[in-house]
Order: C-alpha cells, then structure tokens, then sequence
C-alpha cells in the first residue's frame, strides 16, 4: 500500500486521516508531521499514527499532502524540497497535493524538485464528517493514473470532482464558501420559524433535517438519472434542483407562495453576488509561482 504522508494536523488534516483510516487505509502506512507537539501526540494517541518532522515524514512517502495554512506553505515547501531530493522512492513517483488553499501548482512546481507531479485539492468543511466534496485539479506532470490514485484518497471523506485549475476559485466560491451561506439559510429559517410561533430547537431541528433531507433527494435523484442514462442515446431525466422544487410546490400552496417572497426578496441576486465576491476573494489571495 502507498504510504501517505499528511503535512499538517489541523482539522483538514485530521479529518484526511479519520476518513482514510475508516475506508480502510492502515495507520502503518500513514504518517503526520505538526509542528505543535501536543497536537502530535494527541494524534498519534487517537488514532495510533506515527508523527515526525516535515522532512522524515515527507521522505520516504508516495503522496505527500500538504494541508497548511496558505502562510506556512513557504516555510515547509523547503523541507519537502530537501527530502524529495533525496526520496528512497523515485521523484517522479512522488505525488504532491495541496489543500492549502491559493497556492497554486506552478508554486509547487517552481520550489520542489524538476517535474514533481503536483495536484491541488480543494475540499470543504464538511469533510470533517466525511460528507465533504473536494475538487481536484492536477498540475503539468501529474498523470491521469496519479489523478485517480488522490481522487481514491479525497474520496474517502466525501465526494470528488476534476476540474481545470482555472476554475478553482469558482469553486471556492461555491463549495468551499458554500457551507457558510447554507448555515446563514438555516438560522434565517430557524428565526423565521421562531418569529411564527415555533420554540427554538423544534424550528432547529426541522430546518437542519429538511435541508438534510432535501439534499439526499436531489443526491439520490442525480444518481437515478446518471444510472438511466448511462449507455444510452434517449433523453435524461431532469434532475435539476428547478424541477424537483416544481416537483414539491403545488399551485397557489404555501410553498409557492413561500417562493414568492423569496423571489421578490432577491434571493437570486443575493446569492449571484456572494458567489462573485467570494471568487473574487479567492482570486484576490491567491499565492503564484512569482
């Protein structure tokens, strides 16, 4: 098995590493380097892992996930460089990824040994649960079996895309940032039902399982669609989230009457200018190879 290495133990980190762990991955064949002592040993205690130094755990591994924050990048990209120089493992075995988020492949590419495969991740916070979604996106060497051997790794804390590099901030701004707008409609749904009566935590329970709920349906029905499709030239069934909203709102009902306000509020343009500013965001703290 492929010895993974994980440069950070943060919360994306950790969340990497449970979710490996539970698919299957054996402790023997991972390690984490931190930096914070206690933060290493709380590791190595819950989840039986070894820890070491940046370089040592870098060394000798095959996928070498670096999941700092963006301005520690530079402080550790040189003891990654080091032991890639020097990998018992042939370099162009070794596979970067990077979760940190901004810094681009070309960084990576610029600071570690010539023609080092590099593929930039860029995961959510959900994933801490393992109901994430991350989004990869290789850099100029990496080859499409490496891609599928990272994409096996994410995958084990939630879903995974491929997309161009180019549209990596585009999805910051969705996924990424997406957490932060759906907690923003819940405790809005969450006042709203208190305002109409409700107590707190019935309103709570109610907004966070619909949403959960609604979800599952459009996941579920995507799935269906994708099954009947497969293999055939005939039409695919609409799985839009439009058509199962028109599927749950029957007319002059409350929902549709619900929708209304919605409508006229500028829930549409609102959440348009978040997702630009956002990604403008995104672009704004980006971290090249200049």
């Amino acid at each position: 098995m492929a010895r993974i290495a994980i440069i950070g133990g943060g919360s994306i980190g950790e969340a990497l590493l449970s979710g490996l762990l539970r698919s299957g991955r054996q402790a023997r064949d991972m390690v984490v380097a931190e930096r914070f002592q206690e933060r290493a040993s709380y590791l190595a205690d819950k989840y039986a892992v070894q820890t070491a130094s940046v370089a040592d755990a870098a060394e000798n591994a095959t996928y070498v996930i670096v999941a700092v924050k963006p301005t520690d990048v530079a402080q550790v990209i040189g003891d990654i460089a080091d032991a890639a120089a020097r990998a018992e493992t042939n370099t162009a075995e070794q596979v970067f990824v990077s979760v940190a988020a901004g810094v681009t492949t070309a960084y990576y590419e610029a600071n570690l040994p010539a023609g080092s495969p590099v593929i930039r991740v860029m995961p959510n916070s959900p994933i801490v649960v393992g109901g994430g979604v991350s989004a990869l996106a290789p850099g100029r060497f990496a080859t499409p079996e490496q891609l599928s051997e990272v994409s096996a790794i994410f995958d084990a804390v939630g879903g995974v895309v491929t997309v161009p590099e180019s549209q990596l901030d585009a999805v910051t701004a969705v996924s990424g940032s997406g957490p932060g707008y759906f907690f923003l409609m819940v405790e809005a749904l969450v006042d709203a039902g208190v305002a109409v009566g409700l107590p707190r935590a019935v309103a709570t329970d109610l907004a966070a399982q619909t949403m959960a709920g609604s979800a599952a349906m459009l996941l579920e029905s995507i799935d269906r669609a994708g099954l009947a499709g497969a293999g055939t030239f005939g039409p695919v069934m609409d799985t839009s989230p439009a058509q199962l909203r028109a599927t749950v709102t029957s007319p002059g009902g409350t929902t549709a009457a619900g929708l209304r306000e919605l409508e006229r509020g500028g829930l549409r343009a609102a959440v348009a200018d978040a997702v630009v500013a956002a990604k403008t965001r995104s672009e704004q703290l980006g971290i090249t190879s200049e």
